[in-house]
């Protein structure tokens, strides 16, 4: 069952420090960018993931193909992707041991999320992580 009370979505952020982007952009009209640096401002370690930019950078970050080339502990993997193209990116962070996933806003994949849980991840599912890290003043190394 993906977390839906307020205390475990904000446990699962105070927790993190590391987040994976999949589907990251290099747009500044895109979501995915201002999540980015929205995360990075809180103080978040932000990895984005794309394949088509691989090895350009956004937000000051190198931007991987996949998650497995990532190679440290991964947090949070944020998913900017299609709902019915998020498994793929949900079993990625299965792969790469990620301690959850999130489906961004208007993102829900049932099947998806009940893999990862069936894993040990954590999921939130159709929720923003900016907005909700925002809505709890969560910043990293806050007290």
């Amino acid at each position: 069952m993906p977390l839906t009370r307020d205390e475990d979505i904000a446990d699962l952020l105070r927790s993190a420090r590391v987040i994976a982007v999949v589907g990251a952009s290099d747009r500044p009209s895109r979501a995915s960018y201002g999540v980015m640096k929205a995360m990075q401002d809180r103080g978040f370690r932000i990895m984005p993931v794309n394949p088509t930019i691989t090895g350009e950078h956004v937000h000051g970050e190198y931007v991987w193909r996949e998650l497995a080339q990532i190679g440290e502990p991964i947090d949070i993997v944020d998913i900017f992707r299609k709902p019915e193209e998020a498994g793929q990116a949900v079993d990625q962070a299965i792969a790469a041991r990620a301690k959850a996933v999130w489906l961004q806003l208007g993102i829900v994949n049932e099947e998806a999320a009940a893999r990862a849980e069936a894993a040990g991840l954590k999921v939130v599912m159709d929720r923003c992580i900016k907005i909700e890290a925002a809505r709890f003043g969560i910043e990293v190394g806050a007290a």
